[in-house]
Order: structure tokens, then sequence, then C-alpha cells
């Protein structure tokens, strides 16, 4: 029998499959029951599962049955997908088959801390399906890349997005991102952001419903950038973070929260060209952020769970069509360089109590190593020769985003874009679509998310907003000036 799946912008819940039958206990998690919600924690050890229907458990645990509850395989991997969700019973979504697997073992088989850093912040990028890499720079591109700050046009900026965040499962998740920037000298600016994400009010009750505890799990990041022009097309940015992440939910004063400090590198190159008579601009970027140490959670393990590090490299393609309208095109792709979970002998365990790796490649102790060794060390997906394909199962690791902004006259803007990323590796597929409008120096965007699987998806009704205040432009509002 299958194991289950939780699924929303990455895999929540899995539960591995000699434990199926014990599913009405989850003996890798535990769930507590209000009168109408479920929270879900989940303890996934190293040998996550295939993919199936998640059913609604029959029996639920009282805080005291969690202060003693067994841990059966060690050692446990605390995997929280930002943070934990309350999840409506019945509203569970994103489910794929064995069948659709097509040989892979794995969903979103990677044991990550601090996903709230990946997810992206604000309006006009994600209006363009999530790319930002390569765009034209703007206030926010500490998240996307640090070395374009250096070829903005203005002389500073700030910058505050809002999204409410998986709202389809429960309301009360809010992502807050503030981001700005200051020009020092023609070559030289400094930059700096602030994430922030609420996981909501969580009530822990007891067997009758009778609230007993009530938690406000979160987690936030703060970090500083420099950037330098090297050239007229060439720049290269870094940027410091300290990471803050607290998502498991406390009923003493007992330390839970994690802490880190990351890392961004950079490098952004444009180049304008003709097009007869109008003017065109080509542009590459690529960027690993939040390379840093691995979270220790004190209170639910002493494993160490690396930070969310990712590759990101795109390029885009801006043409001014006349004096009025321009058009952009751009496309992304991204891949997490971290270990991916490998392939256990549940049989040699079971007789012996000893993990031996089948597949795959164990994690090892260096973040730099780490990335490195993410490359190459999926446990491969299974052939019809009967031999596995490490090559294709990295693959499916990337993921792709694709999109497209049309400006008039530089201050009213249309986006749409499209996402997508293998079913094994967390099947986030969805389009977006945004607008924007320019006035002087101020500047709002939307952007709305449109996922492939419909609204029943942990996606759906995803939006966000950004204010933007820049001053000192040379040029046009982004997206408007390719020269």
């Amino acid at each position: 029998m299958a194991g289950g799946l939780l699924f929303s912008d990455a895999v929540l819940f899995m539960y591995p499959p000699h434990c199926a039958h014990q599913v009405h206990l989850l003996k890798n998690g535990f769930i507590l029951s209000s009168t109408t919600m479920q929270l879900i924690i989940a303890f996934v050890h190293f040998g996550c599962a295939p993919a199936c229907t998640i059913h609604s458990p029959s029996q639920t645990l009282t805080i005291q049955d969690l202060m003693t509850f067994p841990m059966q395989r060690s050692p446990f991997r605390f995997l929280l997908c930002l943070g934990m969700l309350l999840i409506p019973a019945g509203r569970l979504s994103g489910q794929i088959t064995t069948y659709e697997l097509n040989g892979a073992d794995y969903l979103f088989d990677y044991k990550v801390s601090a996903l709230f850093l990946i997810i992206a912040p604000d309006a006009r990028s994600t209006g363009m399906g999530e790319t930002g890499v390569a765009s034209d720079p703007d206030v926010n591109a500490q998240h996307w890349n640090p070395a374009k700050y250096a070829m903005i046009k203005g002389k500073g900026g700030v910058s505050a997005s809002y999204a409410p965040w998986l709202r389809n499962l429960i309301p009360g998740i809010h992502l807050g991102y503030l981001s700005g920037y200051c020009r020092i000298n023609e070559k030289n600016v400094l930059s700096s952001s602030l994430r922030f994400i609420s996981l909501g009010e969580i009530n822990f009750t007891n067997l009758s419903g009778v609230t007993i505890l009530t938690d406000h799990p979160f987690e936030f990041a703060g970090d500083l950038g420099y950037s330098r022009k090297f050239t007229e097309h060439l720049s290269a940015g870094l940027a410091f973070r300290y990471i803050h992440s607290d998502p498991v939910p406390s009923q003493t004063n007992e330390k839970t929260a994690g802490n880190s400090v990351a890392g961004d590198l950079g490098i952004y190159y444009q180049r304008p060209f003709g097009m007869g008579e109008r003017s065109a601009l080509w542009a590459l970027g690529c960027n690993i952020s939040n390379i840093g140490a691995p979270i220790t959670y004190p209170s639910v393990s002493t494993d160490k769970l690396p930070i969310p590090t990712n590759l990101r490299a795109g390029g885009r393609m801006q043409i001014d069509i006349n004096e009025f309208h321009s058009i952009t095109i751009l496309a992304d792709a991204n891949k997490l360089l971290v270990p991916t979970t490998p392939v256990f002998d549940d049989s040699m365990y079971a007789a012996t109590g000893e993990l031996v790796i089948l597949r795959g490649k164990e994690a090892p102790a260096s973040t730099l190593y780490g990335m490195i060794q993410s490359f190459y060390d999926a446990p491969g997906i299974l052939k019809e020769d009967g031999t596995y394909s490490v090559l294709r199962e990295e693959l499916h690791e990337i993921n792709y985003s694709f999109g497209a902004e049309y400006w008039f006259d530089g201050k009213f803007a249309l986006r749409s874009g499209y996402h997508h990323e293998h079913a094994t590796k967390g099947n986030r597929k969805f389009f977006t679509l945004g607008f924007g409008g320019r006035y002087k120096f101020l500047a709002a965007d939307f952007s709305c998310l449109i996922p492939v699987n419909g609204q029943n998806s942990p996606l759906a009704r995803t939006w966000r907003f950004t204010l933007t205040a820049e001053f000192g432009r040379t040029a046009k509002p982004a997206g408007s000036d390719p020269s």
C-alpha cells in the first residue's frame, strides 16, 4: 500500500507505506482536532513514500499523548513546509497516483527548513509567472537577484508587498515583504529587505474539543545587500541574511525556534541592440540564494535541516515597439541545491534496525558539499529496462517559469506567465495574471495565481499586492526603457 501526501506550495505531510495500516494514528506525525479544523505536523524520516489519496484519520491525539509520543524510526527529519497549516477536513487536493509518478519513489523528497525564504514576494514578478532573475531592475530585486540594483535607474526606493498565503486551505496565513535600496554613487548600491510570515493562530484541544493552548507561530528573515556595476553591461551583487524560524507550536516556555545566517551571490548582464528602427535589450541573470548554515529546532530534534539554497538562472528580451508601447518576454529556471532523500532498505531496517541506502547518497555534513552533491544525488527514476536514471530525476528537480509584460507609455502594465514544477517534486503548475500602474514616483502592482489543478488547489485564490515609491529615476519606470 502506498504512503500518503498532503500537497501545497511544497509537500506538507507524508507518511511511509509500511505505516499505512496505522494511518489513523499517524505514527510519523500527529493530528489535533478542533471543531472544524485539523492541524498536521509531519515527522518525515529517511524513507518517504509514493503518493496516494490521503484520508481523514478517525482518531485524534491529546497534548498528553504528544508529550509521550513514540518515535519508532530514528533519526527523524522534521519537515515543516511553511510551518504548519490548519487543514479543513475533506478539502485535501493535489493528489497524485503511483502511476503518475512514472517510477519515481518520492514526492518533494527534500528535508528542508524555512521554505518561506523561496516564496515569491512581490506582485510584479509573480504576475510574470514568478520570473525575476533577469527582469528589468526594480525595488524588489533583493529576492530575485541583488546584482540588478547596480543597473537600476533611480537614486533610491522602498516597496511593501502583501500576500494572504494558502487561503484556500485556511485564512490567517500572511506573508509580508519590505525592500529598498539606496544608490551610493554611479557604480555602487546598498539594499535591504525584510520578510515575515505569520502562520496564523493554532488552537490545541483535548478530545472534548476544549481549547487548552493557543499559539501563533511565525518566521522572518532580514538582509543587507551590496551591488556594483563593473561595466556598462555587467554587475554583481551579494546579500547577507539572518533567518529566524519558529513554526513549531509550544505549550511551554521551551525553546522551539531555529536560527541561521545565509548569503546570496548574483550576477547580471544586459546589452541593448537595434531591431531596425526599434530599440531592444537582452539580459541574462544568475543568483544563488540562501547559502548558509542548517537549522535545528531544539524542542523537536537535534537533526540539522538545510535551508532552501536555490539556484536561479534566466533571461529576458525587451523590445520598444514605438514611443508608447514596449513588450518583454522572460524565462527562469530554478533548482534547489539541497540533498535529495535517498531510498533505504526497509527490510534491512525491520530485521536489524540498521538504515542501509539502496539508491541515492547520504546527505553530507558540509553545506557546500551538499550544494554540489545535489546535482547527482537523486535515487533515480525506474526505466523500462529495470535500471534507474539519476539524470532524469535530476532534470525533474528543475522548475521553469515563463512570463511576459506589456507597458503603455511607462504608465500602465499588463502581465501574464506560467510556472511549471514536475509532479514528483512539488507539482506546482499555475498561470499568473497581473497589472500595474505608475504615477510620478509612486507605483502599485497586483497579481493573481490560477492553478492548473483548478480551484481545489491549495494555491487557488492566491494574490499579491505591492506598493512602491522610487526617487530620482532618470528614465521611465521598470520595463519601459531598454536603453
